[in-house]
């Protein structure tokens, strides 16, 4: 059977003058539409059948590229048939058996032994296979993929609770020749720790409510491999996992996956749960070590990985303001305001949508800078504060305001002073192996900002698509 597609505009995009111009997706930006392409979003927006054109259809993937709109199916069988490869390691029979069985409907199931010292006995309805050294998750998942004789195969982690009918609908996507991969939503599974209650909160395997077009840099950067569904010969075509990694893995297999123009998609409309670590120490541990993968991903994907991603004129704002000139840092923000409104003077209501998108940008470039400097810089940082009092109080400010932010934001059953306490230990275990792993990279590609403009005019003749 197969799946029927419609396309929604992404919540962050707004229609201006008169419908012609889009403005949003990730990263921002600003699409202008001929008559018939705004008659193309029209159609999107109430529902109705898209023109079977040429025409259309190159917006549509434009669109799509872009992050502007994304697809969504109807409920139905599986387009083709999918293996379920489970690594494993030290993992219990019975938390396997529990995946198999909420596997009834693949076409195989192969659980990878990577090396556990005690083997893992036969599962009924499931194919073993033992290494016999360790090589991590990307060995695992290599030493399965091998195994695979479907078009498609989903890896699923041991410590992630899928339920019955989860590959529906991250099936359906593949209906797109170019889409390679596909992720559900990865919730931490509620708890009544105040571990638990944060993890749920602010995991680093949840990447939100919103569909995306999953790309380095953009609102949804990488998907989890905790669980994903993968066109093999896709995954193939690139030489599957880098077993050299033993974190970011996935990262960098998504990331590769683009590269060769192909789509991965992030369908938060499935969600599996992740279970979270269960003491602090291990949760440290974890954070940790994900902050060890920006360094070698940065060296092998130059100009994808970046603490900040901020306008330079917005940076330059923030910081002439804190080292104590608030008058002139407000200045340049003014003036990056005026520079926007020249360049959308062509359009209704272009001034003050320069107004939004500039006080948008700039508020966001200073959470941003905050937040980087309690996490990926916080080394730096804490030498500044011994050495300057300004210093301290910028770090101290850095430090309490973006969690308590974000703690009135998302009102979480903690109390403000533990949620932030656990924000800070969080960005502070990441930075430290981020700063670990670029010295034994030896190399700031990961420390790096990405001091980015405001989009540059495009010529008239690029404009009207």
């Amino acid at each position: 059977m197969v799946h029927v597609r419609s396309l929604a505009l992404d919540a962050s995009v707004r229609r201006v003058g008169g419908g012609r111009v889009l403005i949003g997706g990730s990263p921002l930006k600003l699409i202008r539409l001929t008559e018939a392409g705004a008659a193309v979003i029209d159609c999107i927006e109430h529902g109705k059948s898209l023109p079977e054109t040429t025409a259309t259809q190159a917006l549509v993937d434009r669109l799509l590229d872009a992050g502007v709109i994304h697809p969504s199916y109807t409920a139905g069988q599986p387009i083709a048939a999918v293996t379920v490869v489970i690594p494993a390691y030290r993992t219990s029979q019975a938390r396997l058996r529990q995946i198999v069985d909420e596997c009834p409907d693949a076409a195989a199931v192969v659980i990878v032994d990577d090396a556990s010292p005690v083997p893992i006995a036969d599962i009924a309805g499931a194919t073993v296979v033992r290494r016999g050294v360790n090589g991590g998750p990307a060995a695992a998942r290599s030493t399965g993929l091998a195994q695979v004789f479907t078009p498609l195969v989903a890896f699923v982690d041991t410590d992630v609770e899928v339920s019955s009918g989860w590959l529906t609908a991250l099936l359906a996507h593949f209906a797109d020749p170019r889409v390679a991969l596909v992720a559900p939503r990865v919730e931490s599974a509620t708890g009544r720790s105040v571990l638990a209650r944060y993890e749920f909160l602010h995991s680093p395997l949840d990447l939100g409510r919103r569909p995306a077009r999953v790309r380095a840099g953009t609102r949804v950067g990488y998907v989890p491999s905790a669980a994903v569904v993968a066109r093999v010969d896709a995954v193939r075509s690139i030489g599957g996992f880098d077993e050299s990694l033993r974190v970011g893995e996935d990262v960098d297999l998504v990331w590769r996956l683009d590269e060769a123009g192909h789509r991965v998609r992030y369908e938060p409309g499935v969600t599996v749960h992740h279970e979270p670590r269960p003491t602090v120490r291990t949760w440290l541990g974890q954070r940790y070590r994900y902050g060890t993968s920006a360094a070698p991903l940065a060296s092998a994907h130059p100009g994808n990985l970046a603490p900040v991603r901020v306008s330079g004129w917005s940076a330059a704002s923030w910081l002439i303001a804190v080292l104590g000139w608030p008058v002139i840092g407000g200045g340049i923000a003014v003036a990056t305001t005026a520079l926007l409104a020249r360049k959308l003077r062509d359009i209704p209501d272009g001034k003050r949508e320069a107004i939004r998108l500039a006080g948008l940008g700039h508020a966001f470039a200073g959470r941003s800078l905050a937040s980087a400097v309690t996490r990926a810089w916080w080394p730096l940082a804490a030498v500044a504060a011994v050495v300057s009092k300004r210093c301290r109080r910028v770090v101290l400010l850095a430090a309490v305001a973006p969690a308590t932010f974000d703690w009135f934001t998302k009102r979480p059953q903690l109390n403000p002073a533990s949620y932030v306490a656990l924000r800070l230990l969080d960005d502070l275990a990441y930075g430290t192996g981020l700063a670990s792993g670029a010295l034994r990279e030896r190399s700031l590609d990961a420390l790096t900002p990405d001091l980015t403009s405001w989009p540059k005019p495009r010529s008239p003749a690029s404009r009207d698509r």
